[in-house]
């Protein structure tokens, strides 16, 4: 595999979803076989393998695909300047070297905030490339007035937000309300103008597989150039049955009407080797196109630490204190 991405170049989305009509007829047909699912998932670490350089290109893939993020109450400018510094240069130059990579040019996929360090972090990455994503519409619950979480779309994206990351109102999805959802997503996606907007649905508090295919669908209906599994804040966020829900509801929305979503699992990946994984399952089930930074993020902040750490063990040889890599 190889590893593509720039530097100072402005990295605006290849792919937007403008959304269909509300098909009401497209959502009555979803079932989702829980076993057939857990089957299907419990595949991917058994007979897949992947070792040495492969291993190595994945990781710098993954890398790429990263939001690395902070949303912590404790914010601080020097914190999110500090992130923002880690995700110029995610891996230590001399990591790089040994792999001939150290002009690769590798950043993460974007940065992600809260509102009010939008603007820390847009100066901060000015000339990279890399864009700065804003959680909003009353992350992470969704409950404030519908004016509100509007209002508070248009002003990130006025404050040099390129991606939103918006929350759903989880009980459209428990009440099987899809007309409501569908609305409200449709809304979101007007605030958000020309900015790149990601769909959180809370997947953790859905009920059931079907529920969670069924919200995926209505919010792809509405304009959502992203479906993400969570805010990260849930009891339960990404796992890989959710995953398989989502991203073929993603390959089914594509063969109805030739656009293409992204996908972004949230919450919970820590581990290189669950990114791999990840990254396989978007091979396998949507290929190479969904291995992009375009059309697949991982919502993380300590996964980037626990890469850097791999790469230095094919490097040398042996593992490093992982406070030798910091984030932020």
């Amino acid at each position: 595999m190889t590893l593509e991405t720039s530097v100072g170049v402005e990295r605006a989305p290849t792919c937007v979803n403008q959304g269909t009509s509300f098909h009401p007829e497209w959502l009555d047909d979803i079932r989702i076989n829980k076993s057939a699912v857990e089957r299907r998932v419990g595949t991917l670490g058994a007979r897949r393998s992947v070792k040495k350089d492969s291993q190595i290109a994945f990781m710098l893939k993954a890398i790429s695909c990263i939001d690395l993020t902070t949303l912590a109450g404790d914010d601080t400018v020097g914190r999110v300047k500090r992130l923002c510094a880690k995700a110029r240069n995610p891996v230590q130059k001399s990591i790089l070297k040994s792999f001939e990579m150290e002009s690769l040019g590798l950043t993460t996929g974007a940065v992600c905030v809260y509102h009010e360090m939008v603007e820390t972090a847009v100066k901060a990455l000015e000339g990279t490339g890399v864009p700065v994503a804003a959680v909003s519409t009353g992350f992470p619950a969704g409950l404030a007035p519908i004016e509100t979480r509007i209002e508070e779309i248009r002003k990130s994206v006025a404050a040099g937000a390129r991606e939103i990351d918006i929350v759903i109102t989880r009980s459209h999805v428990l009440t099987g309300n899809w007309h409501a959802l569908y609305e409200e997503v449709k809304a979101f996606k007007e605030a958000c103008g020309s900015a790149h907007m990601k769909a959180i649905l809370a997947t953790g508090e859905h009920g059931n597989l079907t529920q969670v295919a069924k919200a995926s669908m209505t919010a792809m209906m509405a304009g959502a150039d992203f479906i993400k599994t969570s805010t990260g804040m849930e009891g339960v966020n990404a796992t890989l049955p959710v995953s398989l829900v989502m991203v073929r509801q993603i390959r089914d929305f594509y063969e109805r009407t030739g656009i293409k979503v992204g996908y972004k699992p949230a919450g919970g990946i820590r581990k290189a080797k669950d990114a791999v994984t990840y990254l396989v399952l978007m091979k396998e089930e949507l290929g190479r196109a969904w291995l992009e930074p375009e059309l697949f993020r991982f919502g993380a902040s300590g996964l980037l630490g626990d890469i850097e750490r791999q790469l230095e063990y094919h490097a040398i040889g042996g593992y490093s204190a992982s406070y030798r890599h910091p984030i932020g």
